[in-house]
């Protein structure tokens, strides 16, 4: 799966959420994808690293299936709440795991895009609540992911990127080792 392909997609095409990203950043839509371009990739690592334990896919299943983060691609005005920076940045602390690592993000991003770290501080919460929210809906709120017990990749869909942990273009030897860490 490419994480960032399905932002960008539920972003720009679907809901607005980039746009409402934008505006409550005061930045531009070019310059807020190019932002994505940056983050996304670095929230996707956090993710994968997250689920190689146990305990981490269990906790993204639940994040998944209790967080409701798809209303922030069915309704992109959700991003807006207070609600939407501080689910954000529980996702954060999750898949980062500390301010630090996110403001290196930020910093990374900025030195990538031009874009005033500070801004891109703003908008990482918001980003990680639009990338819950496009991973809940392609995973059929985490659904999917408990389907890992399962047999075969078939039913990961657009996971089975994110849970090729080798990154050798094969998802099955990482569910098995996934899998014998959770039974």
């Amino acid at each position: 799966m490419d994480l960032l392909k399905m932002v960008l997609n539920a972003a720009g095409n679907q809901s607005g959420g980039l746009e409402q990203i934008a505006n409550s950043v005061g930045i531009d839509q070019s310059a807020a994808s190019s932002v994505l371009g940056q983050l996304v990739p670095a929230l996707g690592r956090g993710l994968q690293r997250n689920t190689q334990s146990a305990e981490g896919l269990e906790g993204l299943i639940g994040a998944l299936r209790k967080g409701n983060h798809q209303r922030y691609l069915d309704e992109p005005a959700a991003l807006a709440d207070s609600g939407a920076v501080l689910d954000g940045n529980g996702i954060l602390g999750h898949l980062l795991g500390s301010k630090d690592a996110s403001r290196n993000v930020a910093a990374h991003a900025a030195s990538q895009t031009g874009v005033d770290a500070g801004i891109i501080k703003k908008m990482l919460p918001l980003v990680a609540s639009l990338a819950m929210g496009a991973l809940s809906k392609q995973t059929s709120g985490g659904s999917q992911l408990q389907a890992l017990s399962g047999a075969g990749t078939s039913n990961l869909g657009p996971l089975a990127g994110l849970l090729d942990s080798n990154n050798d273009g094969q998802v099955l030897d990482d569910i098995i080792s996934l899998g014998r860490k959770l039974f």
